[in-house]
């Protein structure tokens, strides 16, 4: 199948763009950054399609390329791994990365270092699908520091806002925090396996037996690798680098927060559930982690003001849904949510990016209402995620969390499955909360007449016959992405 290609292509795209961007004219840096991430996902929906007529015993798929690394008895292959997991995180990472670029064309249109920045978001894409179809856990790690160096990157995008450097730092520093237990799991496994690739290390995992009684190696491998998790997942006490994270450009905070970044550490859990299925006690603190999560971060995302910060703590809140199902060895159940929320998530901050666009940089929903008849699309999209996100029936959102709800019920922990019911409801009334603000009632912002002259004033013309002050609607390229994503939030 050739697999090597998909994260080839965005590397070469950020390679072009990184080296001789600054001589190019916008329309060739477009064409070569929306061209090699458009390959990326063609690629990726061909080879989906070969792979529906694998047979049972041909999944998973691997390929082998070289010997990366060999010491010892430790030998490292380059080489990638496709199965039902893999395939989904693939077209979820190469499908709504492409949308999320299309947007940046509109969004950025008027930002210094545009080609700076499409470079960094194809290599952040490299670096994302490297870690999804690695097929041992170093090539992984390979692609998990990667991530962390392009969301450094991205979120300090404007590096000369002190508050946008420091996030940048504060990510990539709590990251670290995470990635030390994790590099800890991966020498555990050295030691008493002898390889990281996963389908040798999973023939030696099923011979161990499950560590009820008393916590032995693989439970101490499993709490390190949720500690490892817990850092790219944002999960308590490591959360606090994605609120701050908003100081990126908004198309990043979608591109990180929602569909691709922070599902690392689930991601990683589900690939590692053959460890976690023999470690009950490392799987119940992943449970535990991402139920208190949840309902933490949903407390906190109540009380926000400011539109991305909201979006923020939800996404916090959604990953620890996410946990506690694979806690509750769910793990199909945390994927599909992770798929769902991809798709509802990512819309919520680029309708929200659309909105801040729409006023000239304003992000405090205080300043905000009223704006459903100024930005007609832009509402219509964000009602969709809203409801989606709130788990109202028949959208996506409504199937995925009420099958972790399941869940957490069937596995006869029900403290687990209250606390995420009240969550649930959290959830919603922060949403809708946020819905009101911005589009119903009065329009609290400055005179209409004035607006949009603040630091942003270049950005406040485009759309719409409003005037150059009044709240507008953002221009075609930006709207397109948020009615496929609205499409795809609805019956996804």
């Amino acid at each position: 199948m050739h697999l090597w290609i998909i994260p080839l292509l965005p590397l070469a795209g950020a390679a072009i763009n990184g080296l001789l961007g600054k001589r190019f004219p916008k329309a060739l840096v477009n064409t070569i950054a929306l061209g090699s991430t458009a390959a990326a996902f063609a690629m990726a929906l061909w080879v989906a399609a070969q792979f529906t007529g694998l047979s049972p015993d041909q999944i998973p798929h691997i390929e082998r390329y070289a010997i990366w690394l060999s010491s010892g008895s430790l030998s490292v292959e380059y080489g990638m791994y496709l199965d039902q997991l893999s395939l989904i995180m693939l077209l979820v990472v190469t499908g709504v990365g492409f949308l999320i670029h299309v947007y940046s064309v509109g969004y950025m249109e008027h930002e210094g270092g545009y080609y700076r920045y499409f470079a960094y978001l194809n290599i952040f894409m490299f670096f994302m699908l490297t870690l999804v179809l690695a097929n041992n856990y170093l090539l992984m790690f390979v692609g998990w520091e990667g991530v962390g160096l392009a969301s450094y990157l991205l979120i300090g995008f404007w590096f000369l806002k002190k508050s946008a450097a420091d996030a940048g730092k504060k990510a990539f520093i709590t990251n670290r925090v995470g990635d030390f237990g994790f590099l800890i799991a991966l020498f555990l496994l050295i030691k008493h396996f002898g390889t990281l690739q996963f389908d040798s290390l999973w023939q030696l995992v099923a011979k161990y037996p499950v560590e009820s009684a008393s916590a032995g190696l693989l439970t101490a491998i499993g709490l390190l690798m949720l500690v490892g998790a817990a850092g790219k997942s944002a999960q308590i006490p490591l959360y606090v680098w994605l609120p701050d994270a908003m100081e990126g450009p908004t198309p990043v905070s979608a591109l990180i927060h929602a569909a691709t970044m922070v599902t690392a550490g689930v991601y990683m859990v589900a690939r590692s559930s053959p460890i976690f299925n023999r470690a009950p006690d490392a799987r119940m603190a992943v449970a535990i982690i991402g139920t208190l999560t949840a309902i933490f971060a949903a407390s906190i995302g109540i009380v926000q003001t400011d539109i991305k910060k909201v979006l923020a703590y939800s996404t916090i809140s959604q990953l620890g849904y996410m946990f506690m199902a694979c806690g509750v060895a769910d793990y199909v159940g945390g994927i599909f949510h992770l798929m769902t929320h991809a798709f509802f998530k990512a819309l919520l901050f680029l309708s929200a990016g659309s909105v801040i666009h729409g006023l000239g940089g304003e992000q405090d929903m205080r300043h905000m209402g009223g704006l459903r008849k100024y930005l007609p699309y832009t509402f219509w999209c964000m009602t969709f995620a809203t409801i989606a996100i709130s788990g109202l029936p028949p959208f996506a959102g409504f199937f995925s969390k009420d099958r972790i709800l399941w869940s957490a019920w069937s596995s006869g922990n029900h403290m687990l499955w209250l606390v995420g019911v009240i969550t649930a409801g959290m959830t919603s009334f922060y949403m809708f909360r946020l819905w009101f603000l911005t589009f119903f009632g009065k329009y609290r912002g400055p005179n209409p007449e004035t607006a949009g002259h603040g630091h942003d004033a270049q950005d406040a013309h485009g759309a719409g016959d409003h005037g150059h002050g009044a709240p507008h609607e953002s221009p075609w390229v930006m709207i397109v992405p948020l009615m496929i994503l609205a499409l795809l939030s609805l019956v996804g």
